[in-house]
């Protein structure tokens, strides 16, 4: 627990029994009160094996379905255990979880809090067309979400527990739907997005996908992403979850009202 609440940190996993032991045991290090939840995605090495025997809950994917198949479940484990506080952290070592504290604290004034590379913490740097991708989705989303926003596509972000349950009942599992629509749809159903600065490191394991090909094909995507999140109709009984944020804003209008 921290101050009193349920944490789970979910790591999605796809063939990442080499650095896996390193960050579980820095999260067990930094966060002992947290839990773990490895979403083993159709992994074919023994990233479940690893996951276990380093003291992690693990839930494994009959095959592979994708950061965003992976972290449904993972919201809908952390509904049904009834969790207060759910965050997503990668598996190859790239998330800090000394940060997690700083993005726990913030869910004080809002419902999602993103771990954002791109607001003046470290040196992590994007450039060609991604680049120009994600400072396109920037642009768009603060609009949506009525906020700045830096970091549109950062997989290092908490959530409470009335958008645990909402991502539990509804989480896209398209490429990028689970950065960029999730938080067009949470915007879209009211619930307050923010950002902390958080600094990026080198992912242990791994190697990252970096060509002006694929470079240019995500820009292509990006936007696409972002136009059927726009017009996309959102299912009409996620709109009864009601965000905390606005249960916490109702007393303070009521003794407003009296004062």
């Amino acid at each position: 627990m921290i101050d009193g609440k349920r944490v789970l940190i979910i790591l999605p996993a796809w063939n990442e029994a080499e650095g896996l032991p390193k960050i579980l045991r820095e999260i067990q290090q930094k966060l002992p009160g947290v839990d773990t939840l490895v979403v083993d995605d159709g992994s074919v090495d023994a990233t479940a094996a690893v996951a276990a025997a380093h003291g992690s809950k693990v839930a494994q994917l009959p095959y592979n379905l994708g950061v965003g198949g992976a972290m449904r479940f993972g919201y809908r484990y952390a509904h049904l255990h009834d969790y207060d506080i759910a965050l997503q952290c990668d598996a190859d070592g790239q998330h800090d979880p000394s940060y997690v504290p700083s993005l726990i604290a913030k869910l004080d004034e809002a419902d999602l809090v993103i771990g954002a590379r791109f607001a003046g913490e470290g040196s992590y740097k994007v450039r060609g067309p991604r680049s120009w991708a994600m400072k396109l989705l920037s642009v768009v989303l603060s609009r949506v979400a009525r906020t700045r926003l830096t970091d549109t596509t950062s997989g290092f972000k908490a959530c409470n527990k009335p958008m645990i349950e909402f991502f539990s009942q509804w989480y896209p599992v398209e490429y990028l739907g689970d950065t960029i629509e999730s938080m067009v749809g949470a915007a879209r159903c009211g619930f307050v997005i923010r950002q902390v600065p958080v600094a990026m490191r080198e992912r242990t394991t791994g190697t990252p996908s970096a060509s002006p090909i694929k470079a240019t094909i995500y820009l292509a995507r990006a936007g696409l992403v972002l136009l059927l999140a726009m017009i996309r109709r959102m299912p009409k009984h996620l709109k009864l979850i009601q965000p905390a944020t606005k249960k916490a804003a109702a007393p303070r209008r009521e003794l407003a009202g009296r004062s």
